[in-house]
């Protein structure tokens, strides 16, 4: 599942090794400060009220954001908040005063995780981060933390059956995000073949909503992570991303915060699609459910033969360490 960036990501090349920036134009990075290779633009970066290009304002006191503010109110159509020591608040307060008034808030990262940081200041986060990358890999992690994940292919699939199947561990995904009615993570005991499992959004009369919680599966599942890998439910951890997914495809990361394995009895349930078949054991209990191609959630222990739901199928099949490959491997 590749990322389809929202936040424009420039790379200060400024010490960057050649290899970095090479690495940068064939990932799709454009604009480069201090020194551009061959096929990128070189964008020019000045400090004072004139010149052309990015306007710099280093943020150091609460009279500097008032600077930027002015820039803005002079003209300026881009400008770059250098901060050493507060970041996110002075942003914050940028993004809220400058909504609306066609400016390009540009913010300095150190780190991938700095970029991603930068990009979520008040949900709707910066328009783009100027990076200092050292290697490939910081790119990389830097491009996939200021995208947002593409659409999952979901299909609809026929459950074929449901039975009893004993007792088994299972894993409450706990997650750092509120889940809506329709939206949960993509589970199953084939890699090839992934159930919609909702969230624990609903209310009943008997336990409270646990918004934050996909009640997953048994260990040995495979979850599908923002990056297009899978991961065992077993593995997971605090820290950890997995994807949660709408009834419509939308997909979105959720940061795990805890990961919960209890003995349950569980139920097996196996379904077919037009293309492909599968299985997941889930815990066997009513606040448990997946979901129909109308968005609505059914529970566990109401779900019948004929029933439809939505599944994934992988275009690649076969996984090794949770990478998807163009490869024959047989799991029943």
């Amino acid at each position: 599942m590749p990322s389809r960036s929202n936040k424009e990501l420039l790379l200060d090349a400024r010490g960057a090794p050649d290899e970095v920036l090479r690495a940068a134009l064939a990932l799709g990075v454009r604009r480069f400060v201090g020194r551009s290779p061959e096929g990128g633009e070189l964008v020019q970066v000045h400090e004072g009220p004139e010149g052309s290009g990015i306007r710099a304002v280093r943020i150091s006191s609460p009279e500097d954001v008032a600077e930027v503010l002015r820039a803005a109110e002079g003209g300026a159509r881009e400008i770059l908040v250098q901060a050493s020591d507060w970041k996110i608040i002075p942003l914050e307060n940028l993004i809220a005063a400058l909504q609306g008034k066609g400016v390009k808030l540009l913010a300095e990262a150190s780190s991938p995780q700095e970029a991603e940081a930068l990009a979520g200041v008040l949900e709707r986060g910066v328009d783009g981060v100027v990076l200092r990358a050292r290697s490939a890999d910081e790119l990389v992690r830097a491009i996939d933390a200021l995208g947002r994940p593409e659409p999952v292919a979901l299909e609809e699939a026929r459950v074929d059956s449901v039975a009893l199947a004993g007792m088994g561990d299972r894993v409450c995904i706990d997650t750092a995000s509120m889940l809506a009615v329709g939206e949960g993570a993509l589970v199953g005991n084939l890699a090839s073949f992934l159930f919609l499992v909702h969230g624990e959004t609903l209310e009943t009369g008997y336990v409270p909503a646990r918004p934050f919680r996909v009640n997953a599966g048994a260990v040995h599942a495979y979850v599908l992570l923002p990056d297009g890998r899978t991961k065992y439910l077993s593995e997971l951890s605090a820290g950890d991303r997995v994807s949660i997914v709408d009834w419509r495809g939308n997909a979105r990361a959720a940061v795990v915060g805890r990961s919960k394995i209890e003995r349950r009895p569980m139920a097996l349930i196996r379904a077919s699609s037009e293309s492909a078949s599968g299985s997941i054991l889930l815990q066997y209990a009513e606040t448990i459910r997946l979901v129909r191609p109308d968005g609505s959630p059914v529970s566990v222990t109401e779900i019948s033969a004929g029933d439809k739901i939505l599944v994934h199928v992988p275009r690649a099949a076969g996984r090794h360490f949770g990478i998807a490959v163009d490869e024959f491997i047989l799991e029943k």
